[in-house]
């Protein structure tokens, strides 16, 4: 249904998602193998048109499909991907939410995510409201500084609204739609889950403060020197 091409600091072919979870699916075989691991995983949806070689985003990981039928799917998880991510923690039977790359003629029905994690949060706070949860996050600053409030953040490999962010937090309102088809219906106080900041965001920053730079970037001052102010 979906496919372009972009991939994974955890995967080998670049690849390109959305955001919008295609299906939950469950985790069948965890093998760890030293300091990587190979996980096979049912689903249906995003297999309809699988092969070998394909990227899916499990739980915000973009990850290479290594064999697959029907029923499930095969990956092979990197330790990097291990060190970063949730997936070292999931166990069989534990759910995940799965996404097909996207095609270049679909719609952007979030927005662009890479399925390179960034790091993760915890759940630190639940709240009924209305219709809708409120779910506040703790989170490494570092992440915090890359989100702003209305902007975008992919949790688990969901595209979501950020209402509100503060040094080391943020919150986001989940619909019950979400809740019902992802796996964020099932988390609870204390549950880690994958970040991915928005990606322009990421590309902003950088460019304002060049990691390792001392002074550099783009500030008021240095575009009132060069007459842009």
């Amino acid at each position: 249904m979906r496919r372009l091409v972009f991939s994974p600091v955890l995967g080998d072919n670049p690849t390109m998602f959305t955001g919008i979870v295609e299906e939950s699916g469950r985790l069948g075989l965890v093998e760890r193998r030293g300091e990587h691991a190979r996980m096979v995983v049912a689903a249906r949806v995003v297999l309809e048109d699988a092969h070998p070689g394909d990227s899916i985003c499990v739980n915000g990981c973009c990850l290479t499909v290594t064999s697959c039928d029907g029923r499930q799917f095969a990956v092979d998880v990197a330790p990097e991907t291990l060190r970063v991510t949730n997936l070292g923690d999931l166990r069989p039977g534990d759910g995940v939410n799965l996404e097909r790359s996207v095609r270049l003629n679909d719609r952007l029905g979030g927005h662009l995510v890479s399925g390179h994690v960034d790091g993760t949060a915890t759940v630190a706070g639940l709240r009924d409201e209305g219709n809708a949860r409120l779910v506040t996050f703790t989170a490494d600053p570092a992440l915090t500084r890359q989100m702003i409030q209305r902007g975008s953040v992919a949790i688990d490999g969901i595209s979501l609204t950020l209402i509100a962010v503060e040094e080391g937090s943020f919150s986001v309102s989940i619909i019950p739609h979400t809740l019902e088809v992802t796996t964020l219906g099932q988390r609870r106080l204390g549950d880690t889950v994958n970040i991915e900041t928005d990606l322009i965001g990421k590309y902003v920053l950088s460019f304002l403060e060049p990691p390792g730079l001392k002074g550099g970037g783009v500030d008021r001052a240095f575009l009132a020197e060069h007459g842009f102010l």
